[in-house]
């Protein structure tokens, strides 16, 4: 049973873990107000959420048709998106009955501390126990991470350099660009307790990527296929955007956030030189649309009718306001001013969900998976993580830790 945990005086604004800004950022206080309005919505919307979920269950989209959550069980790399989000708007509205409900999803979710089978264990349980424990400093919440990370360093193969994502029956060794985002449990891990394996794991992982993942303009793949025996490049595909050539958003947006963790976390220049051509890319590109929240691909063939992918632009508002500390002065700006401008869009219509709506999620128009016609157009959990995590980056975003 997981006890009561107390917030830490002044939690709000540690838990955005940015080096020293000397860009003297001016947040925009008409949005300012807007988050605070946000985040009272948000307390509403999921107690919404709650009251709809099944015993044993966590939420993934909603079916508009039905009227019903989708659900999954814990094993779903989705899963630590619900309590972690729960965990970050009760640290904003200090409602007991979202503390209440993250404990007993991070019950649930305990158990995956063992599961070797998926890489997703830092979306899984770094994202919810890794928030609780910034909360509160519960020595349970540390063992779990701990073992979480040493689950997660299991499907590394030093032949390859890299953690394995998805498992495969053929001669294979398959590496998605959703992977990056795991790095940052095991970087965790090193710090508390002083053992280099994690961090070195996460750096060799993140250079073998940086290496293979990314075409010439600093787009990436979605999957690299690697042979498991020689570790060289058998196949560079794209499989949840439109083609195997095209650029995937929410890809972008992944290793966007994953190489300015990269940088954070070891301070090589090569990472924040990295984040930045990613952000360059995303940036400048042609087909970004003007309120900032991108096609699902931004080589869709239907463009400008294309579905937008909410999810991704929550992502990269994220990513951006956390690069705009580290990056030069004209970057910045643009980085500052972008993440602002998604935000923006993010917060009101057609985005944003009506109150009592969407089944409680808070952001409508996310694409999870459009070739095999899964999760389109639909409220998504991650979604609402990276909005939630943008909207508190922004009000913290002259602090640090």
């Amino acid at each position: 049973m997981m006890k009561q945990m107390k917030l830490l005086p002044v939690i709000g604004m540690l838990l955005f873990s940015l080096s020293v800004n000397a860009q003297g950022f001016k947040p925009n206080a008409r949005l300012l107000k807007t988050i605070r309005t946000n985040f009272s919505a948000a307390d509403a919307q999921y107690k919404l959420m709650m009251k709809s979920l099944d015993e044993g269950r966590f939420p993934k989209t909603f079916d508009l048709k039905s009227g019903k959550l989708v659900t999954s069980d814990s094993g779903w790399w989705c899963s630590g998106f619900y309590p972690g989000t729960l965990l970050e708007i009760y640290a904003q509205t200090k409602d007991p009955a979202l503390l209440t409900e993250a404990n007993r999803m991070l019950g649930l979710l305990a158990k995956e501390q063992y599961n070797t089978s998926t890489h997703d264990l830092g979306f899984m349980m770094y994202c919810s126990f890794g928030t609780a424990l910034k909360l509160d400093p519960n020595p349970e919440y540390k063992e779990i991470l701990i073992n979480s990370a040493k689950s997660l360093s299991t499907r590394f193969d030093p032949k390859v350099g890299c953690i394995k994502s998805w498992d495969s029956k053929k001669k294979e060794f398959l590496v998605i660009i959703d992977n990056m985002m795991n790095l940052e449990l095991l970087f965790w891990a090193t710090r508390v307790t002083g053992d280099s394996s994690y961090y070195k794991i996460a750096v060799t992982h993140a250079n073998t990527t940086l290496k293979n993942h990314f075409r010439p303009d600093y787009s990436s793949y979605h999957v690299i296929n690697y042979n498991p025996e020689t570790g060289q490049v058998q196949k560079k595909q794209t499989a949840q955007g439109y083609a195997d050539e095209s650029a995937w958003a929410r890809g972008q947006a992944w290793g966007l956030y994953g190489y300015t963790v990269m940088y954070r976390e070891t301070h090589d220049k090569k990472y924040l030189d990295q984040a930045n051509h990613i952000a360059s890319f995303i940036l400048n590109h042609p087909r970004m649309p003007k309120d900032k929240v991108p096609y699902w691909d931004f080589d869709a063939p239907n463009i400008p009718d294309a579905l937008r992918d909410a999810s991704a632009a929550a992502v990269m508002s994220s990513a951006l306001f956390e690069l705009s500390h580290d990056a030069g002065p004209k970057e910045a700006n643009l980085y500052f001013k972008t993440a602002e401008k998604m935000l923006q869009s993010l917060s009101g219509a057609p985005y944003q969900s009506l109150p009592g709506t969407n089944g409680g999620f808070l952001l409508q128009h996310s694409v999870g998976h459009l070739p095999q016609k899964s999760e389109v157009d639909v409220p998504l959990t991650y979604a609402d993580y990276y909005y939630v995590e943008a909207m508190k980056r922004y009000e913290t975003i002259n602090s640090f830790k």
